[in-house]
This record gives C-alpha cells, structure tokens and sequence, in this order.
C-alpha cells in the first residue's frame, strides 16, 4: 500500500472517528475531498482488516479491529502504570533487579526495571531492549502459553539459536522445558542468556485471562534464591488483580 494511501485510509478513519452514527459512501467521499470510487476502494480494503465496518443499506462505521488495537495498547500502558510500586517493593525485597517484559513477535521487550548498584549484576538490559523468547524467563512463560504448533513454527522461524552452552537449542528440550513451566506456574533461566546471570519470572494477566506480561527477577547466578519464587509470584499475582483479573473466574 502507497504513503498516499495509508494517508487518505487514515483520513478516512479519523472522519468515521468523527461520526455517532454510520455514514454512507457519498458523505464520506464529500467530507474527506476523495473521489468516490477512491473512497469506495480503501473502504473496502479497511473492510476486508475489520479496521471498518460495512452495515446495512451501505453505510459505514468504525471496526472492531480498532477496539482491539485499542485494548491492547490500553492494557500495555496500564501494566507498567501497575507494576512500578510493586516492582519496588520486590526489588527492595530481594536486593536483585526487577524487569517487566512484553511479547513482541519472536522476542521479549523489557519495558521498565527496578534496579540498584548493589544488585551486582554485569549487565542490566537497557528498557527497549529485547531478547528470543526462548532465551528468557520471560519469553518461556509466553511460549508455554501457545498452542504445539505454535511452539513448532517459532522453532522453523528462529532455528533455536543459542547464545551459551546452556541455551536450548532442540525442540524436544524446549517442550520438555514448556512442560515444566506449565505445571509450576513460572519460568527460569538458567545463564541461557547471558553467563553468570539467572532469571526467574511469572506471569501477569489481564482481566480476560491472558497472559500480558512478565515479572522477572535477575541476579548473579550464586546470587539467585528459590525462597523469592512465592514472593515473585505473589508480586505478579497483585499486578493481574490491578489489572482486572480473576483467578476464581
């Protein structure tokens, strides 16, 4: 699709935005300055994405597509608005560093961190920065969320590529990996990453259930202590309950 094109789209959208009701394709066209059969076509093309939606008698209004986009940059906002006074107080717990992760495509993002000089860690991953899913706590937690086939085709797309002898690097490890953070209910790393460093994380969910984020503690390997693993999950757990979610539900 041309800029010119994704330029008149977004006109045509933000004057949809405008209207309380549907409009029909002649006031569309007459309100945007388009010619008819141009706005004909896009609308058809944002159609065919959900971004709009065609109703009776040729009318047209804003899709359901924009209400999800919407919902989920909402609730990618909301979660670091969540997590920062609790990712203190773990911080200060644990004396580690705290990270908070999404998923993008094949990869974790970290989108905030609680951290001090005195966590003793080499290297502290810049927020923005990003890692393969399955080289993470955290990206393990989303893998594990998926569907086998899922898993099967991140594996055909990323070959599995290692950054240390521990990383995983077979499908069959990978799945046995999966199994195990599906039935304890978090993840680790286990210097597959980066030497020296492991990592713990649990899931934070929102109010329809599904897995938004990941809460991580990093630490020197020596340094890392299964006694935080409740206090970590607890952690997630009130973030989610911020957030809407409803584990009896």
């Amino acid at each position: 699709m041309s800029i010119q094109v994704l330029e008149r789209a977004m006109i045509l959208l933000d004057e949809l935005a405008k209207q309380s009701e549907p409009v029909a394709l002649k006031n569309l066209a007459a309100a945007t300055g388009l010619h008819t059969s141009t706005t004909h076509r896009i609308l058809n093309d944002l159609v065919v994405g959900r971004y709009v939606e065609r109703v009776d008698s040729g009318l047209y209004r804003l899709g359901m597509r924009l209400l999800e986009l919407g919902s989920l940059v909402k609730g990618r906002l909301n979660v670091r608005a969540a997590s920062l006074a609790p990712m203190r107080e773990l911080h200060k717990y644990t004396g580690q560093t705290v990270n908070l992760s999404l998923q993008q495509g094949d990869e974790i993002v970290y989108v905030e961190r609680s951290w001090s000089e005195s966590s003793g860690m080499q290297v502290v991953r810049a927020i923005g920065g990003h890692a393969p899913l399955h080289l993470t706590s955290t990206g393990k937690l989303f893998l594990a969320s998926w569907e086998p086939r899922q898993v099967r085709a991140y594996v055909m797309r990323t070959g599995l590529a290692g950054a240390t002898r521990n990383s995983i690097t077979q499908l069959e490890l990978l799945e046995r990996e999966l199994a195990q953070v599906r039935r304890l209910g978090y993840a680790r790393d286990n210097e597959e990453l980066e030497m020296g460093v492991r990592c713990i994380a649990a899931g934070v969910y929102d109010d329809t259930g599904k897995l938004l984020a990941g809460l991580s503690l990093s630490a020197p390997a020596e340094r890392l202590h299964d006694d935080w693993i409740p206090v970590l999950l607890s952690t997630a757990a009130k973030i989610s309950e911020t957030l809407g979610y409803d584990k009896q539900r």
